[in-house]
């Protein structure tokens, strides 16, 4: 039976500063955007330039960030924030729901879509491949942090995370950082080295997102303060996966008709 290393949360202190893991991580995708970013924009016929790159990552970034953390309170928890509204701004006790970000990513581009006079779609899809290096190295600072912890198992992988108790767990994290980290930006970028109608690579990456989301969540301990939402085995993260599913396989039937 493994036990999970309870690794120091603080990457790096530097007197009164302290860095840590879970923010290294932020660091690590939105430079992965950026170089990306920048050398996809740089390939013939790119429908934008390395620097609006630039902006692409910070005002994304702050989607991000403000979205994701009106997600989880929205989400994940309402009762908290309703009956202590401040409560949103308490950040250090963690809280962000990446579906929230995406809606908060999504205003971004449909801002910078208008600014640009371009297809909102268009950017979309630039955009799109660029978005599981974050997802990823999110989920291996969850991981480092020892939260967000899997299911009890008896499989000989399971982990004992001593934060939650003394039984062993799926290693939910690491099962989620493959899937929505290496496999969706794997496939993503495969599927975008030959010309796609527009909307197809969005498509694609909300479809898989939202599969891989939903399945993974088996193996995920639900949210101690929703439990199951529904059926007694639906969470809240699979709830609101499967729009994205639905939209992502609307959009890409949508995509491949508008071409035809």
């Amino acid at each position: 039976m493994l036990t999970h290393p309870q690794f120091d949360p603080v990457a790096l202190s530097i007197g009164p500063l302290k860095i840590h893991w879970y923010g290294l991580m932020y660091v690590i995708g939105f430079l992965g955007f950026l170089m990306l970013g920048k050398q996809r924009a740089r390939q013939p016929g790119s429908l934008f330039k390395p620097d609006q790159v630039d902006d692409m990552m910070f005002w994304g970034a702050l989607g991000v960030v403000l979205g994701g953390r009106v997600g989880y309170m929205f989400f994940y928890n309402f009762k908290s924030f309703l009956s202590d509204p401040l409560s949103f701004f308490q950040v250090w006790d963690g809280g962000m729901s990446f579906h929230g970000g995406l809606l908060g990513v999504t205003l971004v581009m449909f801002l910078l879509a208008r600014k640009w006079k371009i297809n909102v779609l268009s950017l979309a899809d630039f955009v799109a491949p660029l978005i599981p290096i974050g997802l990823g190295a999110g989920r291996i600072g969850n991981f480092i942090n020892g939260e967000l912890w899997g299911r009890t198992t008896d499989v000989s992988w399971g982990m004992v995370f001593p934060q939650a108790d003394s039984l062993p767990r799926h290693p939910s994290q690491l099962y989620q950082a493959f899937f929505e980290g290496l496999v969706l930006f794997t496939v993503l970028w495969i599927f975008i080295r030959q010309p796609r109608p527009t909307g197809a690579v969005t498509g694609l990456f909300l479809a898989l997102y939202g599969s891989f989301r939903f399945f993974t969540e088996f193996f995920r301990e639900p949210d101690i303060q929703l439990k199951f939402v529904a059926f007694d085995w639906l969470t809240q993260g699979q709830l609101l996966s499967i729009p994205m599913i639905l939209a992502g396989l609307g959009l890409i039937v949508w995509a491949y008709k508008q071409r035809a």
